[in-house]
């Protein structure tokens, strides 16, 4: 009998650990060719224990796609095979276009279909957001990849037809991520507040800060994921301090000037 409950208790534990998810956004700043091959390995190592990866920030010219391969490269190699995709460029002005990039383990999730940039509002959205759906234990979310205009240019005006979204698609699981230049307190996003949406993060800052005082390194609350609790079960969440790593933040800023953010769920 003992054996019998064993078997089932860890057949049980498997089945959770399955069915649970582990996303991480990053804002790699200017992924491309500037970015050395101890640079790109140091990425890897700090997302090689999440399942789906979200990348903004993506260099659009040559060295971006050619450094997202290299980085799912030296992932390889670390004992799980894993699979990605890299959106065309985005749409806005040239000076700020960029790509995104999505990465993932393929014995825990599948890519369904294939990632899309959103269209209908690539006038109004200068980097239009990147569209991914993932099945995990017969289930599906769809990660929306994310990066707005910068705090100067007023982020809220490109953020406030997320609203439009969920109706957009409304058979898909949305969880909103990335860099918002924006902090969830900001009634821009009220409006998916009051859809159910919530907010992972609240009064966390997650980019890097010039120079640090004392222990301060952070400087502002952008980055965050959205979700709707009564599609998706938060197990866990938080964010990587990485440049606690380093000597100082000057050689930290070679890899980002965001942290890293990550979320553990399941899916209802």
């Amino acid at each position: 009998m003992k054996n019998i409950t064993g078997y089932l208790l860890l057949l049980l534990i498997t089945f959770q650990s399955f069915s649970q998810v582990k996303i991480i956004s990053w804002n790699v700043e200017n992924l491309g060719k500037s970015k050395s091959q101890s640079t790109l390995n140091f990425i890897a190592n700090t997302v090689n224990n999440y399942d789906v990866i979200a990348i903004q920030e993506v260099v659009a010219g040559y060295g971006g796609a050619q450094a997202v391969a290299q980085l799912v490269n030296l992932l390889n190699q670390k004992g799980t095979k894993w699979d990605y995709r890299i959106s065309d460029p985005t749409s806005g002005n040239s000076y700020k276009r960029e790509r995104y990039a999505f990465i993932w383990k393929t014995n825990k999730v599948k890519l369904k279909g294939d990632a899309w940039l959103e269209k209908k509002y690539n006038l109004e959205i200068d980097r239009e957001p990147y569209f991914a759906t993932f099945e995990t234990n017969k289930k599906n979310f769809t990660l929306v990849n994310f990066h707005a205009i910068t705090k100067s240019k007023q982020p809220e005006t490109e953020i406030k037809y997320f609203k439009f979204l969920p109706a957009e698609y409304p058979d898909l699981n949305l969880v909103f991520a990335g860099d918002f230049n924006c902090p969830e307190s900001h009634t821009v996003f009220n409006p998916l507040k009051k859809m159910g949406y919530s907010s992972m993060l609240k009064k966390e800052k997650t980019t890097l800060k010039q120079k640090c005082k004392e222990d301060n390194c952070l400087a502002s609350e952008f980055d965050n994921i959205f979700y709707k609790p009564n599609t998706l079960k938060h197990i866990n969440s938080g964010t990587i301090l990485f440049y606690k790593k380093f000597e100082s933040l000057q050689e930290a800023r070679k890899i980002s000037d965001h942290i890293p953010i990550w979320f553990e769920f399941s899916l209802n």
